[in-house]
């Protein structure tokens, strides 16, 4: 597919009555990660009052991929009943309730709880943000996803950056209270334009056969069949399994392998992360655009591996240069977001990829700190874990040959059962 539109979809003002979802998606997209990552920061401050030992800091750290992954199997079928705007709304208000649960917790198993839901409620919204992009822009999807991914990045960014200072001016509680807050923003947005899309359907119901509301049961058992969901779930998972692993271990990286201080450290996991940003803000639009959009997989391939293997081999020579290749490698995650609106032609198929892609890909995603830091307890070093890194993301280039010709997943999966 060569545009941003998919077949037939005529080009409309971007407003054009839209607008209540269009800044419902940005707000939804903020608070996607901010579950995950506001909690890290005050762990110090929060065991003052819950003792949290390793285990009990090791269990939550492994929540996100597998809630996530969760999520995948669970948000396709219930939006199947209640249809893409209920189903976020009710997804948001699960996440206002754990997130303020976790701000008042007094216990563990509080902590836990809140942990938990919210992360479930924010891997629903992973789930259908992709659907609603093409039910409302399907003449803008490259655009659409591409501001969304950037704010998914954003709202990963921000809670690291500024958790600490709230909690040590008002105390780790307004600390974690303030994600509700912006959970909360996010809500009549959605609430507006779910009922405008009643009143929409109502006007039209007479005149044409209405749109359907919910992915068509088959299509969710169907998609397993689709060679191109297969492809897709497995580059989700790879570009997943690179970002978590970064996460959790490039700052002890650059300490042992390149020698930098904790501080430089810390400042280049952010520069990675800024980098991701603006991958997020380019690589929907050039996969909606090139005619093989194979080249972006093949450029994220390239960035990891030549970052990987310059932290390997040439640590001193610089490793902001050896960061920001990792960062390009990025563009692979926000890439997979818009495919799965470019090889899909329905609704239904949308959300069956999207359930199915980030439910296999963040069920494996999850094993890539865990290797990685197997591989470093073992070897005591880390060349054995870049190795690994390298290898993985070199698959992107095999998977790019496969998608550089657009295959759609109901093709492939019509007369299955």
């Amino acid at each position: 597919m060569t545009g941003s539109a998919e077949p037939g979809s005529p080009r409309v003002p971007l407003w054009a009555g839209r607008t209540m979802a269009l800044v419902g998606i940005v707000l939804v997209s903020l608070n996607l990660r901010t579950a995950a990552t506001s909690l890290s920061p005050i762990v110090g401050a929060v065991s003052r009052d819950i003792p949290l030992d390793a285990l009990g800091l090791a269990v939550l750290g492994m929540l996100p991929p597998i809630m996530f992954a969760l999520s995948g199997l669970v948000a396709p079928r219930v939006a199947r009943r209640l249809g893409l705007e209920l189903s976020l709304i009710v997804s948001i208000v699960a996440m206002i309730a754990a997130l303020s649960l976790r701000a008042v917790a007094l216990e563990y198993w509080a902590l836990f709880g809140g942990t938990l839901i919210a992360l479930i409620a924010a891997g629903a919204g992973n789930i259908l943000l992709p659907p609603i992009v093409k039910r409302y822009f399907p003449d803008r999807i490259g655009l659409i996803t591409s501001l969304y991914a950037t704010a998914v990045a954003a709202g990963t960014a921000l809670p690291p950056a500024v958790a600490f200072p709230i909690a040590d001016a008002a105390g780790w509680r307004t600390s974690l209270a303030v994600w509700a807050i912006l959970a909360m923003i996010s809500l009549p947005p959605w609430i507006v334009a779910l009922a405008q899309r009643r009143r929409s359907l109502r006007s039209v119901v007479e005149d044409s056969a209405p749109e359907l509301e919910e992915p068509a049961p088959g299509m969710v058992g169907r998609v397993w069949h689709s060679r191109t969901a297969w492809v897709i779930a497995i580059v989700f998972s790879l570009t997943s399994f690179q970002a978590y692993s970064l996460f959790a271990w490039l700052p002890k990286l650059l300490v042992e392998q390149v020698g930098t201080s904790e501080l430089e450290a810390g400042l280049l996991l952010a520069f990675w992360g800024i980098l991701g940003m603006g991958a997020s803000l380019v690589a929907p639009i050039l996969a909606t655009r090139l005619k093989n959009a194979g080249w972006i997989l093949h450029v994220g391939a390239a960035g990891f591996v030549i970052g990987y293997l310059g932290l390997l081999l040439a640590p001193a020579v610089s490793p902001w240069l050896w960061v920001g290749f990792c960062g390009l490698g990025q563009m692979v995650f926000p890439a997979c977001l818009a495919l799965i609106n470019l090889r899909t032609r329905s609704h239904d198929g949308s959300i069956a990829l999207s359930g199915f892609a980030q439910g296999v890909g963040y069920s494996i995603a999850s094993l890539g700190p865990l290797l990685v830091g197997l591989l470093h307890d073992i070897t005591d070093g880390w060349a054995a874990s870049l190795i690994l890194m390298s290898a993985t993301a070199a698959l992107f280039v095999y998977f790019g040959f496969v998608l550089r010709i657009p295959r759609f997943v109901e093709d492939e999966t019509a007369g299955r059962r």
